[in-house]
Parts: C-alpha cells; sequence; structure tokens
C-alpha cells in the first residue's frame, strides 16, 4: 500500500499516485505501459491477473522495472506530514528521508525494553514508564546481591536465594573436580601403557643381548679347540 495523500503538503501529480491504490508510490515499480505501482499492489494483484490493472495490456513481474530518474527524483521531494501528527508530532518532511524521522520520532509506539513488559508507549515516555515499569529490575535492597523484578518483591527470599545459589556453586565446584579426576585418570593410564611398552621394549632388547653373548661364547670355545689340535700335531 502506498502514503496517504492526505498526509502530502500541496499538490501530488497524478503520475505519481499507484494505480492501484490510489494513494502516493511506496517502493515504485513501473510496467512497460508507464504506470506504475506500489511493489506490494502490484505484486499482489498479478498473483490473480496478468495484466496491467490500469489497460488491461499483458503484463508480468519479469517486465517491471523501477521508476524513471525524473520520477524518481519528484516523488522524493514530496513534503509530507509525520505519521504521528495525532499524537502531537508536527514536523513536515521530505518523502526521501520521511522513514528515518519515524524511526527516531519521540511519538512513535515503541515496545517497553523491560522482558516479558506488554506495554507500547511513545519514545518521549520511555523513561517515565521505566521508572514504575512492573518489569523492571533492581538489586535487592538487604544486600544478598540478586537482581528481582518489582512483581516478585513479596516472594522474594534472600536466605533461600543465597541458599539455592550456593547450591549451584556446589554442584559446579563437584563437576569440576570430576571432571578433573577423569582427566587425571586418564594421563595415568597414558603414561602407565607408555611404561609397560617401554619395558617390553627393554626386556626384548635384553633378551636380544643374552643371545648375542651365548653366541659370542660359544665361537670363543670352539677355537681354542682347534688351536690344540693344532699343537699337538
Amino acid at each position: 500500500m502506498g502514503y496517504d495523500i492526505e498526509r502530502f503538503v500541496g499538490y501530488v501529480n497524478e503520475g505519481l499516485l499507484c494505480c492501484i491504490c490510489r494513494d502516493v508510490l511506496e517502493d515504485p515499480l513501473q510496467a512497460p505501459c508507464e504506470h506504475a505501482f506500489c511493489t506490494a499492489c502490484i505484486h499482489g494483484w498479478l498473483v490473480h491477473h496478468n495484466n496491467c490493472p490500469e489497460d488491461r495490456q499483458a503484463l508480468d513481474m519479469s517486465v517491471l522495472r523501477h521508476l524513471y530518474r525524473y520520477m524518481k527524483n519528484d516523488l522524493n521531494r514530496l513534503q509530507l506530514h509525520c505519521k504521528n501528527g495525532e499524537r502531537g508530532c508536527e514536523m513536515v518532511c521530505s518523502l526521501e528521508s520521511i522513514d528515518r524521522h519515524e524511526r527516531e520520532c519521540e511519538y512513535s509506539q515503541i515496545p517497553c525494553s523491560n522482558a516479558g513488559c506488554p506495554v507500547q508507549i511513545e519514545r518521549r515516555n520511555l523513561d517515565s514508564h521505566l521508572a514504575v515499569c512492573e518489569y523492571r529490575s533492581r538489586e535487592c535492597p538487604n544486600g544478598c546481591g540478586y537482581t528481582i523484578l518489582r512483581a516478585e518483591d513479596t516472594q522474594h527470599n534472600c536466605v533461600a536465594e543465597l541458599r539455592t545459589e550456593l547450591e549451584l556453586l556446589r554442584s559446579e565446584m563437584i563437576c569440576r573436580v570430576e571432571e578433573a579426576k577423569h582427566e587425571m585418570e586418564s594421563r595415568l593410564d597414558s603414561q602407565r601403557r607408555h611404561m609397560v611398552q617401554k619395558e617390553s621394549l627393554l626386556q626384548n632388547e635384553i633378551e636380544e643381548l643374552k643371545y648375542r653373548t651365548k653366541r659370542k661364547t660359544r665361537q670363543g670355545g670352539d677355537g681354542s679347540a682347534v688351536m690344540r689340535m693344532w699343537t699337538w700335531t
């Protein structure tokens, strides 16, 4: 849908009106026949039709184009009132800058920033609302450090909250100790396996050395016997 023509100051050229909603073009597209439409309007039209709503010429989404530059410039220069005029905003600005103004307008309705609060309030009144909002949070005045909502004031119990916090810390500490224990056991198992492998390798080397020593001893004994035979001869 386009911008309500009643918001505009002065005369608005007929060529800058949507051929479907008859309001001032919003995010406009133009057909080859030069008729212009709001993007949302022409999209909705072409779901059920395949022609231009103005002259009935064949039309589909693929041939739609942006406005000519001179038409776009004329559109952007139009002056209009802020949509929050009924709430008191007196701002009049160009169509090109109206969206930026309305996003920041002090009269715009915005949601309360407190989680769970359903209130919609004008931006200029937000601070005063937050000061009394039932969903605002604050630190416990008794010093327990717990953050509470105004609606929970009567139910807040410092001792109970601190006990709960202590139990949470205790559970977290137990989990950390268990994790450290499992990690240490895993490291010890790994070291134990490494030592067993090392012992096995050393044992094999010892056996190999014993075997070589025996062979050398036997070879040395056979050589002495031969020498004695030659001596007797």
